[in-house]
């Protein structure tokens, strides 16, 4: 497992593995996942945070189950493009999921990807769409993640990776 730039991770997948969108907030890991062409994410669930063994398990299972070969982080940069705290517990949470290879059998690759405005722009989207504030509160982390995962599938075909 290795720490890539998003640009980079088409050449290191084999053919039909996905990408894996993650958000990672201090309660919940919300997930997305790309279709085989990586062209479209779409909000699979989130997980509840407790031990980061127990987080990195349960990734695992689902990186072997769904097909995928690269994690697409988000990293919640500053409006100024500074790192915060937020962004020091992404990447500790990247650094030690490499520590923990074992758990991943095929390795996938991680990459970052700036997330600043993801969780406002789906808010901003689910209030729009006239959803509840009980239903946003229940699917935001996911959508966020969704929100990511696009963002980088964007930025690799257009840039013809």
């Amino acid at each position: 497992m290795a720490i890539r730039n998003p640009a980079e991770l088409r050449k290191h997948l084999r053919a039909g593995q996905r990408l894996l969108g993650l958000d990672l907030g201090t309660k919940t890991i919300g997930i997305a996942l790309s279709d085989p062409g990586l062209m479209v994410a779409s909000p699979i669930g989130t997980i509840r945070r407790t031990k980061f063994s127990a987080d990195a398990l349960e990734l695992a299972a689902i990186t072997r189950d769904r097909g995928v070969g690269a994690l697409i982080l988000g990293l919640p940069l500053a409006l100024d493009g500074g790192e915060g705290p937020a962004v020091q517990r992404v990447r500790e949470f990247a650094r030690l999921l490499l520590t923990r290879t074992d758990l991943f059998g095929a390795e996938p690759e991680i990459a970052f990807w700036d997330e600043r405005f993801s969780t406002s722009a789906v808010e901003r989207f689910m209030i729009e769409a006239d959803m509840t504030r009980k239903r946003r509160a229940e699917v935001v982390d996911k959508m966020a993640a969704a929100y990511i995962l696009q963002g980088a599938l964007d930025s690799i075909s257009s840039r013809g990776c």
